[in-house]
């Protein structure tokens, strides 16, 4: 049995910039991969059957972003005699706007190309991913990225090393909820690299989220009250947050502080995806 990590991401700012005509937002958005995996088990057959050994509570084959992944590459590579028994280790928090699934798609493509032997190149293996949702291309591309258009148009960025405190509220947010309010703005000014890297950016879907699950903004409102952080921010559509520090005893110290009723974790930034030479 073959494991693989898989792992999660912050939006180090998301700005929602516009809208098209099929529905899809426009969005520009910094990933930067952090060193907190979900791990995935592969063990290979030649049976022709996809199975998840032990999905996730609730939900269904047809819903699991590893096995919808699984088959559509099986099926593009034209490798129907192949099997997979896949088992999850489950460490990002689920609807926490960490990229769990997402990240989990993207390392059961990379994964398959290799143990199935089909050896598809990057940019191919990206725009499968894309069918499978917004964010798995990134997971794919293995460098922390500068991101426009639906997610996919991925631009490298050399970020600095950093530590972070990610809070993990005990809620989870909808995607597509956040995205169909009727309250988000949809015409936040685009912004170049070189704003982002002077410290320009902030989450659009921020507000939104937080109407809808008000603890994420008293979680959010704690770690802005803490002293020496480079960035504070709610990640993708919710509901983790986080505070970026530029020395791991600085986020330590800060999570020493950390409420009893509050719960999250201290992790470092990637420089890379831990995958990212496949």
């Amino acid at each position: 049995m073959d494991i693989f990590p898989a792992p999660a991401k912050l939006n180090l700012f998301l700005h929602v910039i516009g809208r098209r005509e099929d529905g899809y937002h426009l969005l520009q958005t910094v990933f930067r991969f952090i060193d907190h995996s979900d791990r995935l088990h592969f063990d290979i057959t030649h049976d022709g059957v996809i199975r998840h050994e032990n999905l996730i509570p609730g939900l269904t084959e047809t819903d699991d972003l590893c096995v919808r992944a699984a088959k559509l590459l099986r099926q593009r590579s034209g490798r129907e005699s192949l099997g997979v028994k896949i088992h999850l280790e489950k460490n990002i928090p689920l609807g926490g706007g960490l990229g769990g699934g997402s990240s989990d798609a993207a390392t059961t493509l990379i994964a398959l190309n290799r143990l199935w032997g089909i050896n598809w190149k990057r940019e191919r293996l990206m725009a499968l991913g894309l069918e499978l949702g917004a964010d798995v291309p990134v997971f794919i591309y293995g460098r922390n990225a500068f991101a426009e258009g639906v997610g996919e148009e991925l631009h490298a960025v050399d970020l600095p090393s950093a530590w972070y405190v990610v809070l993990t509220p005990p809620v989870q947010i909808s995607t597509a909820a956040v995205f169909t309010s009727k309250e988000l703005t949809r015409n936040t000014i685009p912004i170049k690299m070189a704003a982002f890297s002077m410290g320009q950016g902030h989450n659009d879907l921020e507000p939104v989220a937080m109407r809808m699950q008000p603890v994420i903004a008293g979680w959010l409102g704690w770690l802005k009250q803490q002293h020496g952080t480079t960035k504070v921010a709610m990640s993708g559509s919710g509901s983790c947050v986080f505070a970026e520090f530029p020395s791991e005893s600085a986020a330590r110290e800060v999570f020493g502080r950390l409420p009893g009723d509050m719960s999250g974790f201290v992790v470092s930034g990637l420089a890379r995806h831990p995958l990212s030479d496949f």
